[in-house]
């Protein structure tokens, strides 16, 4: 008796390997770039250069009308780059995907449609609980771009603005010293031959105190830097590459140079409020037209007679000592700052549309997950929720 043939091959009833990864869907990013309203802020997001390198890759980008013009980038640079222009402020905020610089206010969350992806700063201090509350309300996944980690753990969106800040602190003193109309003393900043040169005081040798030391240095000052953590100061002369005065704060040593310098740079930052490192008392020791830049205003400042101050009107005088007391320093270099963004942008950006989405992008990306701070209207972020006494979900609980 002939036995029944088999429908299979002997090949096909052979174990076969098993497909377990599925290949990844790539995904067609639309994104919508308002124009920043906050106060003062001229940057903006992407450059002409990054938005090309978006839509070459089959991405849609949505420009409000002048978005880039506070960083000297017109329209038609975008236009030509591959955006899309709008003057219609509803349009670019009803995209999947929002892109801002500042966090949006209350009215422009109004604007936002539910479950938008939301990337920006998230400014911790100048927010409120009806914030968090609208987040929730719109189901709004949201990034925020300084708790976004690289590869090696440091925060890529605050030390690039960090590196601005700190650079152009001696620029902006340089600019005052010289400045009869600053109330400056006609000094020039740099070593010349014969006449002794400018003293520059830093305190705090993070990231912004060492491209101040950087900058100094290179216009011939003389540089002294305060900070706590011996461990900075060593990393600050190694990445220098130069022997330094460096000193730990304490009080006689920082007396005796601030009585010197011409300039004092405060770049020190505190968990909650920047410590109060000089005194009143201190101030009314320093020379008279010496100038004091406080760039850790924007967390209450490092000096007692540190006042917030604006674009038009940066400084006043205190005890015959110039104060420079701006919280935005990087808006004041808006192209150079705008850059510094888009570098960071563009990468992640393009890795959101390969990966085929932020669910996935986030999923596989350690770096981009800890910056979710929201994820479908459900706080994810531990120091937000302890900040707001707000409840918070772990984002690994969420996204698996």
């Amino acid at each position: 008796m002939n036995k029944p043939s088999s429908p299979f091959t002997k090949e096909q009833l052979l174990p076969q390997e098993e497909m377990i990864e599925v290949a990844k869907q790539k995904g067609k990013l639309f994104i919508g770039i308002p124009r920043e309203t906050h106060y003062q802020e001229k940057r903006v997001c992407l450059t002409p250069d990054a938005v090309a390198a978006l839509t070459s890759h089959g991405h849609r980008v949505l420009l409000e009308t002048n978005a880039g013009i506070g960083a000297s980038f017109s329209d038609r640079e975008y236009s030509e780059a591959g955006a899309e222009i709008t003057n219609d402020r509803k349009k670019v905020f009803g995209c999947p995907i929002l892109l801002k610089v500042e966090p949006p206010s209350l009215e422009e969350l109004e604007l936002i449609n539910p479950q938008t992806v939301l990337i920006s700063a998230l400014q911790l201090k100048t927010q409120s609980k009806s914030f968090f509350q609208a987040l929730t309300k719109k189901r709004i996944t949201a990034l925020g771009f300084e708790f976004i980690r690289d590869s090696d753990g440091a925060y890529p969106a605050v030390r690039a603005l960090s590196e601005i800040a700190g650079t152009a602190a001696v620029l902006i003193a340089s600019e005052l010293m010289s400045s009869a109309s600053r109330g400056g003393l006609g000094l020039m900043m740099g070593n010349i031959s014969g006449v002794p040169p400018a003293e520059v005081v830093i305190i705090g040798a993070g990231t912004v105190g060492e491209f101040a030391a950087r900058s100094a240095i290179g216009l011939g000052a003389n540089v002294k830097v305060f900070d706590n953590s011996i461990t900075k100061l060593r990393c600050l002369q190694t990445n220098l590459g130069r022997p330094l005065y460096t000193s730990t704060i304490q009080p006689k040593n920082l007396i005796k140079a601030l009585r010197r310098c011409d300039v004092v740079i405060g770049a020190v930052r505190g968990k909650n409020r920047s410590p109060i490192i000089v005194s009143e008392e201190m101030i009314e020791k320093m020379k008279t037209k010496a100038i004091v830049i406080d760039v850790s205003i924007d967390m209450g400042g490092c000096f007692e007679t540190s006042e917030v101050t604006t674009h038009d009107n940066p400084t006043f005088e205190k005890h015959g000592v110039i104060h420079y007391c701006v919280p935005n320093i990087p808006a004041r270099y808006a192209k150079t700052s705008s850059a510094s963004i888009s570098n960071i942008f563009t990468p992640y950006l393009l890795q959101i549309g390969e990966e085929g989405g932020v669910e996935n992008a986030v999923r596989f990306d350690k770096g981009l997950k800890s910056g979710l701070y929201f994820y479908r209207g459900i706080l994810t972020n531990k120091s937000v929720a302890d900040w707001f006494d707000l409840s918070y979900r772990d984002i690994n609980l969420l996204i698996i």
